[in-house]
């Protein structure tokens, strides 16, 4: 009775299996760009989170506050993460279609 139901789920799951894992490899390759400061900051992190560069504006190299610019570092870290979560999950939902599955990515 169940046969051909079940059949029929287990190759939608293989083929969403597959889908999943091409676009994993296809994220890996896409970049984020998250700017904060009005600007003067900017890191491009990748889909894998590691980040690929930092601009950051010469005029605001103060060596005696050192600590604004390393607030600015962990919020433009920060946001590419968010920024690369948000892609995931949006990617995530096509294939998905909006269903959420734990544990995924």
């Amino acid at each position: 009775m169940f046969g051909g139901n079940m059949q029929g789920m287990m190759k939608k799951v293989q083929k969403m299996q597959k889908e999943m894992k091409k676009l994993q490899e296809d994220l890996k390759k896409r970049t984020v760009e998250a700017t904060v400061g009005g600007g003067v900051l900017t890191i491009v992190m990748n889909g894998e989170k590691n980040v690929e560069s930092v601009h950051i504006d010469p005029s605001i190299i103060d060596p005696e506050d050192a600590e604004m610019l390393e607030d600015l570092m962990v919020a433009a870290v920060n946001e590419a993460n968010k920024k690369v979560d948000d892609m995931m999950a949006q990617e995530m939902s096509k294939i998905t279609g909006g269903m959420h599955l734990p544990g995924m990515f």
